[in-house]
């Protein structure tokens, strides 16, 4: 993070925000095709020097699919003024309220707002009725990470060079933190519903699984591992430490009628992996080794962590093979 690659009144944590949605210095788009969808839709919609400038150095970027939390105060966003489609009459109206033509760049507050940029770049945000956010676009960018108090805020805080989720000081009194996981993972994983001694029956999944094709045995490290975790749906969005976050689910009938891919990535890692879920939206399977080690994959199998409690901090915090 170097002075010249860093937008002037950006703080830090602005600064990594916007890196993880994708930005980049000097980056650019194309504007022009979505310009004339726009245009030729809405019929009112006539782009300006400003709004052109804007959106080829921010257009389609967001945080708005990222894990809402209620802790900070940063405004989920999305810079795309297809946003809009629709909205003249909603954009005549803020128009003739800030006493200027607002060009719409896209929305705030999960939606709740949109945001609109006047020819002399100044950023106005509202709905039923509108303000001025700010007279510049990086000025309004820090306003919404900052800022912007909204109902569902992205929780994230800048820790050295990543973003983590925050936690509390009750977190901290977790027997698990430091021995099995961090104050993140805790907090994530309790708020999926797990607490220390959760245990569900597993009886059913093995039977079903075998029924599905009867090479499908459950191993002990799997039984544990399923009764403390089986069932749980982690639901996180956003930056991570080295790769994006992206949902998880610890349900291994997801597999149910795939055992030939998991005869296949079995070989691959030299060892029987029994499935116990997948990750990113069903891309790839998790699978556990009889000694506990999680790989992940469906084309091809990389070890994700040599134990169960590894693997669970590594999809959290966004570590992946």
């Amino acid at each position: 993070m170097t002075d010249e690659s860093r937008p002037a009144g950006w703080s830090d944590l602005t600064y990594h925000v916007m890196r993880c949605t994708g930005w980049h210095p000097g980056r650019s788009v194309p504007v022009d095709i979505k310009e004339r969808a726009l245009r030729e839709r809405g019929g009112w919609f006539e782009i300006h020097d400003a709004a052109r400038r804007f959106l080829a150095e921010f257009g389609w970027l967001g945080t708005d699919t990222w894990t809402p939390g209620p802790t900070m105060p940063q405004s989920p966003f999305r810079f795309d003024p297809g946003l809009a489609e629709g909205e003249r009459e909603t954009f005549a109206r803020l128009s003739e309220q800030a006493g200027t033509y607002l060009y719409p760049i896209g929305h705030a507050d999960s939606g709740d707002n949109y945001l609109g940029m006047a020819a002399d770049g100044a950023v106005y945000i509202g709905k039923d009725s509108v303000e001025r956010l700010a007279d510049t676009a990086h000025a309004a960018i820090e306003i919404l990470v900052m800022e912007r108090q909204t109902d569902a805020p992205l929780p994230f805080v800048l820790a050295g060079d990543h973003l983590v989720l925050p936690h509390t000081a009750e977190h901290d009194l977790s027997a698990e933190i430091g021995t099995r996981w961090s104050a993140e993972t805790d907090r994530v994983l309790r708020l999926a519903g797990w607490y220390p001694g959760r245990s569900v029956p597993t009886a059913d999944w093995e039977r079903i699984l075998h029924e599905a094709d009867e090479d499908f045995e459950m191993h002990e490290a799997a039984r544990r591992f399923l009764t403390e975790f089986g069932g749980l749906a982690i639901n996180v969005n956003g930056p991570g430490r080295a790769a994006g976050r992206s949902p998880f689910g610890l349900d291994p009938l997801v597999a149910t009628w795939d055992y030939e891919i998991f005869d296949v990535l079995s070989e691959e890692a030299g060892t029987y992996l029994y499935p116990i879920g997948d990750a990113s939206r069903g891309n790839f399977y998790l699978g556990m080794a009889a000694d506990g080690a999680v790989y992940a994959g469906k084309d091809n199998v990389s070890l994700l962590a040599d134990t169960p409690d590894g693997a669970l901090e590594n999809l959290i915090v966004g570590i992946r093979p």
